[in-house]
């Protein structure tokens, strides 16, 4: 598989803020502006890449606007940035536009919340490796698991704008209807694959759903979901199709065996806590196969992921990964 690309044009920048509101019970989104050396950088952003977010000098919001769960933990510093992938990047003559998707879940992303259109926000980025089309592709399959939803949302606009006309069909899986984190009313789609996500339809890219309560779509998990489609089209040649998928690591063990069980090429999204986003802390190993060989060796997955060629990644053996 075609490795995918880097850019070298990584650099501390700040951005401001234009919107941050709440789209669903915990999630938010937020617009970003980018002007000068900033938007230059990331105007060569790639989908699949990230940032670094410092929200060390960012106060709490109002008590009764922080989740009751997180009140306390929230009173601690936040010291370290923390990494985020966009959902979206416009650009614009000499400004670039972001979309930043996130989840409230603790200290650092419940003083997101509290920011506003005009605040500054320092960024360092764009950051690791990105998604990549190797030629000869003519079906994508997106795969989304939960809050793995801003790379793939940024990497088929790109695919609408690069291969317009490649067939591309997402595949998105949550634990419930409240859990999907797009903006939307859910609780009536059922089993088909149609254009009822607003991220996916505006690039005319149909999605499935599934959920593990059955709340929405298909009734279990997202890979199961994706076996069933990939069932029915016996057509589909391996060699000119390919995986993308982020979300949780489980999923992704199980869309890589997918992949490799069917002869698909297969990108995947790794995630690790990273405490510095540049390769210095070393806190982000990823455990990968060496070709041709029985070993492996450790690779970061700030520099040399976040995305994988599924083959490589060593998966820790979990249930919806065996």
């Amino acid at each position: 598989m075609t490795r995918k690309a880097k850019t070298s044009a990584k650099g501390i920048f700040t951005a401001a803020v234009t919107s941050n509101r709440r789209i669903r019970e915990c999630f938010y989104k937020m617009d970003l502006e980018f002007t000068g050396a900033g938007a230059k950088a990331f105007a060569k952003f790639q989908p699949g890449q990230f940032l670094q977010i410092d929200v060390s000098q960012v106060g709490l919001p109002p008590e009764h606007r922080i989740p009751a769960h997180l009140r306390d933990a929230c009173r601690r510093d936040v010291l370290l940035r923390r990494p985020f992938s966009f959902a979206d990047v416009t650009v614009e003559d000499d400004r670039t536009t972001a979309e930043l998707l996130y989840c409230v879940l603790g200290p650092a992303s419940v003083r997101m919340t509290g920011l506003a259109a005009g605040d500054p926000l320092s960024i360092i980025g764009p950051l690791g490796s990105g998604f990549a089309t190797p030629r000869g592709k003519q079906t994508a399959l997106l795969v989304v698991g939960g809050m793995g939803a801003p790379p793939i949302r940024c990497l088929a606009k790109s695919l609408r704008a690069t291969h317009p006309d490649m067939k591309a069909i997402a595949f998105v899986g949550a634990k419930n209807a409240g859990s999907l984190p797009f903006e939307g009313h859910f609780d009536r789609v059922t089993e088909s694959v149609d254009l009822f996500i607003p991220a996916f339809a505006r690039f005319d890219i149909p999605a499935a759903l599934a959920t593990d309560d059955g709340s929405a779509g298909y009734h279990g998990l997202v890979t199961d979901r994706l076996v069933r489609w990939l069932d029915k089209e016996d057509g589909l040649p391996p060699r000119q199709t390919i995986l993308y998928a982020c979300g949780p690591e489980a999923m992704l063990a199980a869309v890589a065996r997918i992949a490799i069980e069917r002869d698909i090429d297969c990108q995947v999204s790794m995630e690790r806590r990273m405490a510095c986003g540049i390769g210095l802390c070393q806190s982000c190993a990823v455990e990968c196969r060496l070709e041709g060989s029985d070993e492996t060796v450790y690779k970061l997955c700030c520099q040399d992921g976040p995305v994988f060629d599924a083959r490589e990644v060593v998966f820790a053996r979990t249930p919806q990964g065996d």
